[in-house]
């Protein structure tokens, strides 16, 4: 059965190099439904907002991850952490508590970045956030890509790199294994 895969970008930047490393991801298997999630037109989240209902976007939002198998965050590191659009889009999935869209939905997490270190630090607070809300994270496998500059055709906007496309391509098959193995837990 072909399964559906939502990519979740953790940067609004339009070059951004974590959205070349989700578009390879798309690229890489015709047999795969690949759909973008954007997180740009989501307000800040505040309880306040909910009273009524979600906002029409934040509706949209958790629509696009309910009709999805499994989900892939593809973000940079900020300051050694998250970037704040991607942690806010999280607390609003994470709504209502215990029965969210991304309750035991399987995630995977990738992440690039021009540093040293991947995005070790920004992967640890987004399991520990996921985690928090019952999601079902691929587990033992990382994808900390470094020096992502040297690694993209920055006027094509593509991967050119042959190791991490390799690299990228066992993760996406684990990740398809993890959507049809992810244990049912309560």
């Amino acid at each position: 059965m072909t399964k559906t895969i939502g990519l979740i970008c953790g940067s609004l930047r339009k070059d951004s190099y974590n959205r070349v490393i989700a578009q390879a991801l798309a690229d890489m298997d015709d047999s795969i439904k690949f759909h973008w999630i954007e997180l740009k037109d989501l307000p800040l989240f505040n309880e306040d907002l909910e009273v009524g209902g979600d906002p029409e976007t934040v509706k949209l939002f958790k629509t696009a991850i309910q009709e999805v198998d499994g989900i892939i965050i593809v973000s940079p590191e900020y300051n050694s952490g998250i970037p704040g659009v991607l942690k806010n889009a999280l607390d609003w999935a994470s709504r209502p508590p215990r029965s969210s869209v991304l309750n035991r939905k399987p995630v995977g997490i990738i992440g690039a970045t021009p540093g040293g270190l991947g995005t070790a630090f920004s992967q640890m607070q987004i399991r520990q956030t996921l985690e928090a809300m019952q999601v079902h994270v691929l587990p033992f496998k990382k994808v900390l890509i470094s020096q992502i500059h040297e690694k993209i055709d920055s006027n094509q906007k593509i991967l050119t790199d042959e190791k991490t496309i390799r690299y990228l391509q066992n993760y996406l098959q684990q990740f398809i294994f993890w959507i049809d193995h992810t244990p049912n837990l309560d």
